[in-house]
């Protein structure tokens, strides 16, 4: 694991007047071009985690044994610093049950604002995950020394991926659960916890990516429940070949409560489809790195998912390539909707012909299962939950607006993305979308509505290639306006807005200007 100083740098980014008509990023702006203002502080290695809390003005960074506090005012200050070290005990145990003596620390990766003001942190504490609280109070942070066990909170591994997700200060996460991380669940925690079944047809060897809620409640006529969605890869179990890596979203109902006597503490709504990106010709698997929900907040079915993604073409010795694809949760809804794969005596996976239960598998309770006598996942019969059980696999692929990527780049590997709705003078609304690389840049591209998506600026975040492992927007705003250009919208003011993004060792603070 690397180890050196921590860099935190703040810079202003003003979107180029025109688009380019291609792809290729119309300006480059390299390294030291850029206007940096920078926070260094020596023997602070291993940045682990970041969270933006607009509300009191801070970025808080997890990182080897503490947090820290940086004004978002200034990051060049920092505000304040805990920490939490690990015990030469539970180091030295740590070594002996065979981990590198690097490994065996308190790499903080989880942190999350509850909705109280206080902040969730969670640790891999030598291979022992613990939690505990925060609190930020007159200007310094402070841990409540309340710990508590973190297993499937946070990886017992500090370089495993994981994600997790906070809604209504109930931890929604999907991470391994045992010191060999072989046990990988996907579980809400709290008063009503639930987790997958721990079988080969629910997950395969997977790698986790990202956790969304989709909030279907509001303005909702007919009762829908919320939905959270999971993206993940892994071995598909579906193909006839060993090894095929696979793209997966996954859904589970908000206020599923498990099953009476059948699936017990175990998600009842639990469904998986595979996710296509259809680029890098035959033969290539895209494989899902990030994803991030736009909500629409009208009509939750218009929300979209953009994900980014990466082909694996080290077997077929091509150049490497990266795309983003958006899909509408609405012809998500309809893939779930849909039928399902069910594995035959013979181990292969084929379209399931049978009779399905009342109600559809996965369905989430709406005011129509109400009235049906279906009040929650308790009312489901035990025939309905064995079909849920061993059908969790769809039918249908999840194909992305348009059925083509919105942007592909040839020798670039895409990591995190963020978007954001934004509307000209004239009241045309346009997707800005920013999106990291494996080699510290950040690509800058503008969606058009019934448009690809069209990448007008790349910025080199950091001097030596490393890659953007966080990426985060801040909705502050700043007294200070300026232009952006474009030949089809009016010149007119625009807010600044905040992109953080943590690669591993470094740290940058990105004010964007959104129109």
């Amino acid at each position: 694991m690397m180890r050196s100083p921590m860099v935190l740098m703040y810079f202003l980014l003003i979107m180029s007047e025109g688009l380019a008509v291609s792809n290729r990023p119309r300006r480059s702006v390299s390294f030291q071009d850029m206007n940096l203002k920078q926070f260094k502080e020596s023997g602070f290695g291993s940045l682990s985690s970041l969270m933006i809390r607009d509300d009191i003005g801070q970025l808080v960074v997890g990182a080897r044994g503490k947090v820290l506090t940086l004004s978002l005012d200034d990051i060049t200050k920092k505000t304040s610093e805990a920490n939490w070290t690990v015990s030469s005990a539970d180091k030295a145990l740590c070594q002996m049950k065979g981990k590198h003596y690097k490994e065996c620390d308190n790499f903080l990766r989880t942190l999350h604002t509850m909705e109280d003001g206080k902040m969730l942190v969670c640790g891999t504490n030598a291979f022992n995950p613990q939690c505990d609280y925060m609190t930020f109070t007159n200007g310094s942070v402070s841990l409540e020394g309340n710990k508590h066990v973190g297993r499937g909170k946070v990886p017992y591994d500090p370089d495993q991926r994981f994600a997790s997700l906070m809604n209504e200060n109930t931890l929604y996460s999907a991470a391994s659960s045992n010191f060999l991380s072989t046990e990988l669940v996907f579980q809400r925690h709290g008063l009503n916890p639930l987790k997958t079944e721990m079988t080969r047809s629910w997950f395969n060897e997977p790698t986790m990516i990202s956790v969304s809620l989709a909030e279907a409640s509001k303005n909702s006529e007919d009762g829908e429940d919320d939905k959270v969605f999971l993206f993940f890869t892994e071995t598909a179990v579906e193909e006839h070949h060993d090894n095929i890596q696979v793209s997966r979203i996954a859904r589970v109902c908000k206020s599923d409560l498990g099953g009476e006597r059948t699936l017990q503490r175990k998600w009842t709504s639990f469904l998986k489809a595979r996710l296509d990106c259809p680029f890098g010709g035959a033969g290539l698997s895209p494989l899902v790195q990030d994803a991030f929900l736009l909500q629409d907040p009208d009509n939750w079915r218009d929300s979209t998912f953009y994900a980014t993604f990466t082909a694996n073409s080290e077997s077929s010795g091509a150049c490497s390539q990266s795309a983003v694809c958006a899909y509408k949760l609405s012809d998500i809804s309809q893939v779930f909707s849909g039928r399902f794969l069910a594995e035959m005596d013979t181990g292969t996976w084929e379209t399931y012909t049978g009779e399905e239960p009342f109600p559809h598998s996965g369905s989430c309770i709406n005011d129509e299962l109400r009235a049906k006598g279906v009040m929650s996942s308790l009312d489901l019969s035990d025939k309905a939950l064995l079909f849920v059980k061993s059908h969790p696999l769809m039918e249908g692929v999840v194909t992305p607006i348009a059925g083509k990527p919105l942007l592909v780049r040839t020798g670039i590997r895409f990591s995190k993305i963020v978007v954001d709705h934004v509307t000209s003078l004239d009241g045309r609304r346009h997707q800005v979308m920013l999106i990291g690389t494996d080699s510290g840049w950040l690509q800058k591209a503008v969606r058009f509505d019934g448009e690809d998506g069209r990448v007008i600026e790349e910025l080199q975040l950091f001097q030596t290639p490393q890659p953007v492992n966080f990426l985060q927007l801040s909705f502050r705003t700043d007294s200070e306006f300026d232009r952006w250009r474009h030949p089809d919208v009016p010149n007119h003011r625009v807010e600044k807005q905040t992109c953080c993004c943590l690669p591993h060792p470094w740290v940058s603070s990105v004010p964007p200007m959104f129109p």
